[in-house]
């Protein structure tokens, strides 16, 4: 089986597969990476708010996201969105949503539950007197929150939040219900067209590997780091 294996199919399409493929897969990556963090952090303080109403709208809508399988989130938002949208606003047929932002506000809205309970357990984790100080100082709770309490809570959550990020990029993959060509969807295309799925999808399995590993590695020596401040 591998003594057929075509290195030259996968040398001649490495322009393809990362210019198109590769440049969507982290502009997807990074997107929902900053959006998830900062819709994050939105729903981990009305979860730690005061008013019940916002702590329980803000779990339900964590624990009801993170209950469903990602690929069927995306595929709900894409095919279903638009007759919501018409609906809503009465046009006369669906209204069609980009794949690109389609993809983009599915992610970051799903990723936003997992940075939620991350940057939630990191504020957790410190201790009520930092909170205590900061009033005593003469700080409101919101001024607290964000000059005390965050900076120092960024230094637990920044390890797990960089995690997050390498498994969001694993995830991107699963565009492919929506024939987007990403950098799985690019080997695929090629794998497909010159009937060399072997070499494609082998390729493609050690390019996810060797970044997933590097990103990993460089997770374990800043959080070495932060272990060492603290």
């Amino acid at each position: 089986m591998f003594g057929s294996f075509d290195l030259g199919v996968v040398v001649d399409s490495l322009p393809y597969l990362f210019y198109t493929g590769m440049s969507f897969t982290l502009t997807l990556t990074l997107f929902a990476t900053i959006g998830g963090i900062f819709f994050g952090s939105l729903l981990a303080i009305m979860r730690l708010s005061r008013y019940r109403a916002l702590s329980m709208f803000a779990g339900g809508y964590v624990n009801l996201l993170r209950s469903l399988p990602l690929v069927l989130v995306i595929f709900w938002f894409y095919f279903m969105v638009p007759f919501v949208v018409q609906w809503i606003t009465g046009a006369p047929r669906p209204v069609r949503i980009d794949p690109f932002w389609s993809s983009v506000i599915t992610f970051t809205l799903f990723e936003a539950c997992y940075f939620c309970e991350i940057i939630r357990s990191g504020i957790q984790s410190l201790p009520r007197g930092q909170t205590q100080a900061s009033m005593a100082l003469g700080m409101t709770g919101r001024q607290g929150l964000f000059y005390v309490v965050l900076p120092q809570a960024l230094r637990n959550m920044l390890p797990l939040m960089l995690t997050q990020t390498i498994v969001l990029f694993q995830d991107t993959s699963l565009v492919y219900i929506l024939s987007i060509t990403d950098f799985l969807g690019a080997a695929a295309k090629i794998a497909q067209r010159d009937g060399r799925l072997l070499e494609m999808y082998v390729f493609a399995a050690l390019v996810y590997f060797v970044i997933s590993l590097l990103a990993s590695y460089a997770v374990r020596r800043l959080q070495k780091r932060v272990a060492i401040i603290r």
